[in-house]
């Protein structure tokens, strides 16, 4: 190979190679930094559109997660406020049994009476006043719920739930209790089984879907967790491997600019020539 001065091939060759190398430790440094392995689109065109999809369903799987246990705290909300609409009858059958019993007087009556009839005003006051957010949750207003627990526009992705529970005095037939006497105690009595009946079908039907948000929340997490590791896979740097690469780019780059800079001797060894 002559020794020509116009063009300096080696020092060329050092040159494209320098910028190679550049490239690849500008590539580590913004993996390592960003935590990310696609840095620009170019790196891996199709990869970063899966995991841009995948990106937008693992945001879409979290709020649905969270749909999912809102509405499983409704549900218990609603639950509870019968547990205590239902603990309440059963007080008061236990005063209407006594009641009607000649064992007390008129004038025991008219004391259990009194506890009777403020029962009845806080089992009324319990299921105007059990709420999640603003919405009534025992005044049978509620209506058919739509809870979308899923990332897409389907009806797979959604539960829908008859929230009809009606556990007001009027809906309960336990207006107008008394234990006053022994004909009203015994009535009373029929009256709070009923509505005992009906509280235990509407928390039946509460717990139906409770126990189905439970599995559904389930589902959605393992759902959550799989597509966040598939996401991980594409879109994450390896940083073992991004750091690799880091020191190899380094050490090539400082070669490339030493031979850069041995090649651009070449010039002076043609200057010798010739000063001979």
């Amino acid at each position: 190979m002559g020794l020509r001065i116009n063009t300096n091939i080696a020092a060329i060759d050092a040159q494209r190679h320098l910028y190679s190398n550049q490239k690849r430790l500008q590539h580590a440094e913004e993996s390592l930094a960003s935590g990310n392995r696609i840095v620009h689109a170019s790196d891996d065109p199709a990869g970063l559109a899966i995991s841009s999809e995948l990106g937008a369903q693992v945001g879409s799987l979290k709020m649905a997660k969270q749909n999912a246990s809102n509405a499983q705290s409704m549900i218990q909300i609603g639950e509870g406020g019968l547990n205590q609409i239902s603990n309440i009858l059963i007080r008061l059958r236990e005063l209407a049994v006594e009641a009607a019993s000649d064992t007390v007087s008129d004038r025991d009556r008219k004391y259990l009476n009194i506890e009777a009839q403020q029962l009845t005003k806080e089992s009324n006051r319990i299921a105007m006043s059990t709420r999640f957010g603003h919405r009534r949750l025992l005044t049978g207003d509620a209506g058919q719920m739509v809870f979308q627990v899923g990332p897409y526009n389907s009806h797979n992705d959604e539960i829908r739930a008859n929230v009809s529970a009606d556990a007001t005095n009027s809906a309960l037939g336990i207006d107008g209790l008394s234990v006053a006497d022994k004909d009203s105690a015994r009535d009373t009595l029929s009256s709070v089984d009923e509505a005992l009946n009906r509280i235990n079908k509407m928390r039946a039907d509460f717990g139906a879907v409770q126990s189905r948000l439970q599995s559904v929340n389930s589902s959605v997490e393992t759902e959550y967790e799989n597509v966040s590791a598939a996401r991980s896979r594409i879109a994450d740097a390896d940083v073992a491997y991004e750091s690799s690469q880091l020191a190899s780019a380094e050490v090539l780059r400082q070669a490339a600019i030493s031979t850069l800079a041995q090649a651009n001797t070449n010039n002076e060894a043609a200057l010798k020539l010739i000063n001979e």
